[in-house]
């Protein structure tokens, strides 16, 4: 079964940065031609998007909440490792970050934004951003 890991949450003050990364994990497991995206989550509420990338790095997206502040890459020689920068964090921005993988590609980036079209997800690393 395939797994992802996130890693990189921790506590930061605002107007700071953190950098999240997300593996593969498992020894066929790989998502090199998968889609992926971040997504963060606060008690109570739904799974809010946050970024998607092709399986390519060619397109990106996120979401306007974030734009300007954070960027998503991947680096396919590195155990397909998919990052999300994220700088001057607010307190607002405090949640679980996840990431997911799509076994098959999406159509069109919109897709990314529904975490139902996800089939595989990590367990999420926390954020807090303390003002």
């Amino acid at each position: 079964q395939g797994q992802l890991v996130e890693s990189g949450g921790g506590l930061v003050q605002a107007g700071g940065s953190l950098r999240l990364s997300c593996a593969a994990s498992g020894r066929t497991f790989s998502t090199y031609d998968m889609d992926m995206g971040w997504f963060r989550q606060v008690p109570g509420k739904e799974r809010e998007f946050v970024a998607g990338i092709r399986w390519n790095g060619a397109n990106t997206d996120v979401a306007d909440s974030v734009k300007g502040r954070f960027t998503i890459s991947r680096d396919n020689n590195a155990r397909n490792t998919v990052y999300l920068q994220m700088k001057s964090l607010r307190p607002e921005d405090t949640a679980v970050y996840y990431c997911g993988a799509m076994a098959a590609a999406a159509v069109t980036t919109a897709q990314w934004a529904s975490a139902g079209n996800y089939d595989y997800w990590g367990q999420g690393t926390q954020v807090t951003v303390s003002s």
